[in-house]
């Protein structure tokens, strides 16, 4: 089996010792190329070259946005899916949140899951079987957990901005970028509509989440929920509001943090399994896909792809 290494040296706890010690546990069971990424959009490169030599796996020891990369340098733009060879992938969590690596049920700590990453490479010796999952078609790029227009977008550009001065994003980071940007947002008016599958439009909106997945991301250990029944199995999620009013979002976000969030609001717009989410906007608005700033945007659409991408990762649970 050939894989190819792809370590990410900037994300938040990746280290030359880690990488040293993951390396070395994945020789002898593949034929292993290790790639360090030296600039944005390094991984989308490595991914696209991977496909190009055949290679079976590549293992992402990085954040979620060093998958994101391999996963559009993997398809390609989105489309029809590429109907020749296209590698699994696997991730050892190297990042902050680490969202989609834990939504998969991959361990958060590095070295529990190189352990369960050797185990599930024994397991396909035997079953010659990856999981399979779906991701969001975003007409510009694939997205693999979230994607978001108006206050996420918003958050996402301040977090970046103070990722340029800091090693990685804390909660305490994230928190103190987003609280300010949640309250300025608060005091404008909505500019999104929000088109669904046999629905009427709704206006008056003021921020969209959609998801492919759930937990939507996690504090520090803390999952945060917007969709608990979307699964990488299921259509997309969507949660959007039509009001700002702090109190009435506080205390949605006491729903958000519940360990059984029910996640009812007069005010929210929510489903946990549609083929579509259409936005757009009166003027244009900040945009976000896996935590990456895209910029500012008056439409976007964005399709759920099942079965898009075969995944190293324990096989799907049910939560019923």
């Amino acid at each position: 089996m050939r894989a190819v290494l792809i370590v990410n040296p900037n994300a938040t706890s990746t280290t030359s010792a880690g990488r040293d010690l993951l390396a070395h546990a994945l020789e002898s069971r593949v034929s292993l190329t290790v790639e360090h990424t030296n600039h944005r959009g390094h991984a989308i490169e490595i991914g696209e070259q991977a496909v190009k030599d055949g290679v079976d796996v590549i293992i992402v020891h990085g954040g979620d946005g060093t998958v994101n990369e391999v996963v559009n340098g993997l398809l390609g733009r989105p489309g029809p899916l590429p109907l020749g060879h296209v590698p699994a992938v696997a991730v050892v969590p190297g990042g902050s949140a680490n969202v989609f690596a834990r939504s998969l049920g991959i361990p958060s700590d590095p070295i529990l899951a190189t352990n369960l990453l050797i185990d599930l490479l024994s397991d396909y010796r035997r079953n010659r079987t990856w999981r399979r999952i779906a991701l969001m078609d975003c007409g510009e790029r694939w997205g693999v957990f979230t994607a978001g227009m108006g206050v996420d977008g918003e958050v996402v550009a301040a977090v970046e901005a103070r990722r340029r001065k800091h090693k990685g994003v804390t909660a305490m980071r994230y928190i103190s970028a987003a609280v300010p940007t949640v309250l300025r947002s608060a005091r404008r008016d909505p500019v999104l509509t929000l088109q669904l599958p046999d629905r009427e439009p709704v206006s008056g909106v003021h921020f969209v989440f959609v998801s492919n997945a759930s937990p939507w991301t996690y504090a520090n250990t803390r999952p945060v929920w917007t969709n608990p029944d979307c699964t990488f199995e299921t259509g997309l999620g969507v949660f959007a509001t039509t009001s700002m009013s702090v109190w009435r979002n506080l205390g949605l976000v006491r729903q958000m943090l519940a360990k059984r969030p029910k996640l009812n609001a007069k005010h929210l717009i929510r489903d946990d399994n549609v083929d579509f989410v259409r936005v757009t906007a009166d003027t244009p608005v900040a945009s976000q896909i896996d935590g990456d700033y895209i910029g500012m945007r008056e439409e976007m659409t964005f399709r759920s792809v099942p079965q898009a991408l075969a995944v190293v990762a324990p096989p799907h649970r049910d939560p019923a």
